[in-house]
């Protein structure tokens, strides 16, 4: 953008009077030294590198959109907003942005307004090629990580080779889920702009970025980053997923597929907080490449009726403490009789025996693939992961 600020500069001097540059959807691209007239809408701009929804919207019913050539907007006084003289810039008939001059103390002249005017076309032609440089860096990026997820073997070599990632650090990987019940595409925009500003805070570790419309990837170099970067940065409630690191962003793949895993399970399983690290995952890193319906057979009529859920949420957190009776009453503020109770109903509903190691290890496992492929939705009880 050093072109465009240059060539901004170098106007508003032959003008005498400031200008302020934004690109076709109104965001901040360029600006002058203030001086003269300011008021709320360009100081607000200057500062948040955007104008408001009511100022675009007022701006666009003045015609700047439709506008051939400069036009003069009327003030909004209850917008804050003084008069202006906006020049649009067109490049082949494609809008491509918008030039800008508060026009009062004083007005503007026509052979200001002229000049402004002869301007337009390089400045549209700059950002033509700006935008272009940077579609064309973002879409390489994009195939290049892609094909590095799928373990094509020349993405790394890409990536490296056009410094966007160290060649001798390691790589670590983390997945993003959204929380809502179904994943769609009207939450691409959303992990994208999460994704883009963790970009920003960790340039450091020279990140990397991938949406999917069910999940978001971030790729990191040298030591992990904390997962509360996402949770932080994300604008929806996420599920976050680590993989394992990696020596080389060679084997990146890997790491993708680990923090997939982990992510699901961090969706699934609420003890869990709502972040995931694959190298912490104990039994749930053999439970994800298990089939969801291999099932212990006595299970099947407890996970289909809602009545029972009690009873497999006792069951789990007894397994999951190791069948002690004991801790299980005080996890579950359970009085010791009621919880035999239902240990013995579960017995009999799932005929099963509860003192067999075997029937304990299978009852145990299929709850937590239960869990993983949603049939079991325990609600977050104390001592239940």
């Amino acid at each position: 953008m050093a072109d465009l600020q240059r060539t901004a500069d170098e106007l508003a001097a032959r003008l005498g009077r400031p200008l302020l540059l934004e690109d076709r959807v109104q965001r901040v691209v360029a600006y002058s030294e203030q001086n003269g007239a300011i008021d709320d809408i360009r100081r607000d701009s200057i500062l948040r590198r955007h104008t408001t929804p009511e100022v675009r919207q007022w701006l666009r019913a003045a015609g700047v959109h439709e506008a051939p050539g400069p036009i003069r907007t009327q003030g909004a006084p209850h917008l804050g907003l003084l008069p202006r003289v906006c020049v649009p810039l067109r490049h082949a008939d494609a809008l491509l942005g918008f030039l800008w001059f508060i026009d009062a103390e004083p007005p503007m002249s026509d052979a200001q307004v002229a000049e402004a005017a002869a301007a337009a076309p390089a400045l549209a032609l700059t950002l033509f090629h700006e935008s272009l440089a940077t579609g064309l860096a973002s879409h390489r990026e994009l195939e290049a990580v892609t094909g590095l997820l799928l373990g094509e073997p020349d993405a790394a070599r890409q990536l490296i080779e056009a410094g966007a990632f160290p060649q001798a650090q390691a790589v670590t990987v983390y997945v993003a889920r959204p929380r809502a019940a179904e994943p769609s595409e009207a939450l691409r925009p959303a992990l994208e702009q999460g994704l883009l500003a963790v970009r920003r805070r960790l340039s450091g570790h020279h990140p990397l970025h991938l949406v999917r419309y069910d999940h978001a990837v971030l790729l990191t170099a040298g030591p992990p980053v904390s997962p509360d970067e996402l949770h932080t940065a994300m604008p929806v409630p996420v599920a976050v997923g680590v993989g394992r690191p990696r020596p080389g962003l060679a084997e990146a793949a890997a790491s993708y597929q680990e923090a997939r895993h982990a992510a699901e399970v961090a969706a699934r399983v609420p003890g869990l907080g709502g972040t995931a690290e694959w190298a912490r995952l104990g039994v749930y890193r053999m439970l994800t490449h298990l089939p969801g319906q291999e099932l212990h057979p006595g299970l099947e009529g407890l996970l289909a009726d809602a009545q029972y859920l009690p009873l497999l949420e006792t069951l789990e957190t007894y397994l999951d403490l190791a069948g002690s009776a004991v801790a299980t009453s005080r996890a579950l503020r359970l009085h010791r009789t009621s919880l035999y109770y239902r240990l013995q109903r579960v017995e009999e509903l799932a005929r099963t025996d509860l003192k067999d190691g075997g029937e304990r290890l299978a009852l145990h496992l299929s709850l937590k693939l239960a869990r993983l492929s949603g049939r079991y939705l325990p609600r977050d009880l104390p001592g239940s992961t």
